[in-house]
């Protein structure tokens, strides 16, 4: 999809691909729209979408903006929250309505700022009330105990927690020191900025909603997803990794086999978020595989992690 939304080599305008369409809606002129919703309190944040290189690529009416900024406050951001709710869930419905078969929602938000925190609460609790039997996944990036932007941080996570146990089905927790160490330890970049944990944690999540936008005989969507990981309801917490992890300048030197590529998820390096794996045991796991591989070489690597002492199951 270039810049602009159009697809040079689409000659079948009009008519819109079952797996291609989940996350795009196409216009009678060919052009591929997002079916996305840009919040913030603060307009500076969408502004900034609207002037990059991909503003084009949206309807001016996908960005909702409030007059003031939440402070770091989750009861600041919950509050001036309730002045555009009601625009956000107009906004929603409207794309709610041009899907053929809604599945459900994907949310990002980070828990640790005022507007992340309260207006993220906020939605929730909202999209649970007005589309209650429908999936909700939840991608949130969570403080960090070295990297910290903000004193009141881990006050706003804990507030945000509590309404993602009740209103969420799934969530996917990530943090910005884990993706710190990678940029620098793995991607070799001496002083990461924003646009490249960004660009990492927009990987992760593209390979993780792969199989909702490509089709495939073992693809699966957010509701199998869900009913493979959650044991229970309130138990819908989940670390995410990925690998391999290789630079570019390393990525001509390196092929890394099946059972490496595997073996690597389970360690801490790849993990999104700081956590020490053998501090505890896995109640369930789920491997997204891309590129050219083999089921059997598969099998095969995932046999072998079981039978190691360091990787532990319930």
């Amino acid at each position: 999809i270039q810049p602009d939304g159009q697809i040079p080599s689409d000659k079948t305008i009009g008519t819109e691909d079952n797996n291609f369409s989940t996350f795009f809606s196409e216009t009678s002129s060919g052009k591929q729209i997002p079916r996305a919703l840009f919040i913030d309190l603060d307009n500076r944040a969408n502004d900034g979408v609207k002037t990059g290189k991909l503003g084009h690529l949206f309807y001016p009416q996908q960005f909702i903006s409030g007059k003031e900024d939440a402070a770091n406050n989750y009861a600041r951001g919950h509050y001036l929250g309730k002045e555009i709710i009601d625009t956000c869930l107009d906004r929603i419905r409207k794309l709610s309505e041009s899907c053929t078969g809604l599945q459900g929602f994907i949310i990002y938000n980070s828990v640790g700022g005022g507007t992340g925190s309260g207006l993220g609460s906020l939605l929730l609790e909202r999209l649970s009330v007005d589309y209650g039997r429908k999936s909700k996944l939840n991608y949130a990036i969570y403080p960090s105990p070295k990297i910290s932007g903000a004193v009141v941080e881990p006050y706003n996570s804990v507030l945000s927690t509590h309404s993602a146990i009740e209103h969420v089905d799934a969530s996917i927790v990530l943090d910005n020191e884990a993706s710190f160490d990678i940029c620098m330890k793995d991607l070799c970049i001496d002083a990461p900025a924003y646009k490249n944990l960004n660009g990492l944690i927009a990987q992760v999540i593209s390979s993780q909603t792969a199989s909702m936008r490509y089709d495939g005989a073992l693809n699966t969507n957010i509701n199998e997803i869900q009913g493979n990981l959650v044991p229970y309801p309130r138990v819908h917490f989940f670390l995410s990794s990925y690998a391999p992890i290789i630079s570019c300048e390393r990525c001509v030197y390196s092929r890394p086999s099946v059972y490496e590529i595997t073996y690597s998820c389970f360690q801490s390096y790849a993990l999104l978020a700081k956590w020490e794996p053998t501090h505890g045991k896995y109640m369930a796991c789920t491997m997204m595989f891309r590129g050219d591989f083999v089921p059997k070489d598969i099998g095969a690597a995932i046999c072998t992690i079981k039978t190691k002492r360091s990787i532990q199951f319930v």
